[in-house]
């Protein structure tokens, strides 16, 4: 497993040769610096801390600053792990230093991809846009102000509480979401752009996790 960490630029459309509109998603891959190497000997397991996205020194703790220092490289504002990371020479073997670059060209063109980001925070939210409820229905016999209630929950002298997992109103969005088998259209290492097949999880300029 290699990967990428970037940023969520927008969305855009490519057309393909035989004339099919495709709507895909253009994101900002790296550079990306090594900043630890993690093995089994020293911490039990085995992973490539990559970090991305420069950060003023100023905003940046002492001891991150001694941690980037070692790396040989400048404060970066995000840092993710990942295990394997399987660019070898030999089996079993990182040909990764401290203070390497890794960028697009870990990935070819049609390669197939997994994709982590953060949903869109859409705050508090009642049932129907939630859940996909259809509310209560028509404003006639008294049904004043209900068309978007949840309706009865089940509840009466027993259980005589509501069960865990209702679903009810609440925070909605904000949530890791994880989605694989995305291709890559088209890479354009020169402006460390890569055009994604379909939507990702995210907001613009939220950051992602990209592995092969």
């Amino acid at each position: 497993m290699a990967g990428l960490i970037g940023k969520k630029v927008g969305m855009t459309s490519m057309f393909t040769d035989e004339g099919k509109n495709l709507p895909c998603t253009v994101v900002e891959a790296g550079p990306c610096v090594v900043s630890q190497i993690k093995t089994v000997e020293n911490d039990g397991y085995s992973a490539i801390q990559l970090s991305y996205d420069e950060k003023k020194e100023k905003n940046t703790t002492s001891p991150l600053k001694g941690h980037f220092a070692k790396a040989k490289t400048s404060p970066k504002r995000k840092l993710v792990e990942f295990k394997p990371f399987l660019i070898m020479k030999s089996e079993n073997k990182t040909d990764l230093t401290l203070g390497d670059e890794v960028n697009l060209e870990i990935f070819t063109e049609g390669e197939w991809i997994d994709v982590t980001g953060t949903s869109k925070g859409k705050g508090f939210q009642g049932v129907v846009k939630r859940h996909g409820f259809h509310g209560v229905g028509g404003q006639t016999h008294g049904q004043h102000n209900r068309q978007r209630s949840p309706g009865s929950i089940g509840a009466a002298s027993y259980p005589a509480r509501v069960f865990k997992g209702m679903k009810m109103a609440g925070r909605m969005g904000g949530d890791r979401v994880h989605v694989s088998n995305l291709q890559i259209l088209k890479l354009m290492p020169k402006e460390n752009l890569m055009v994604i097949k379909g939507a990702i999880p995210g907001a613009k300029g939220s950051y992602i996790y990209i592995e092969k």
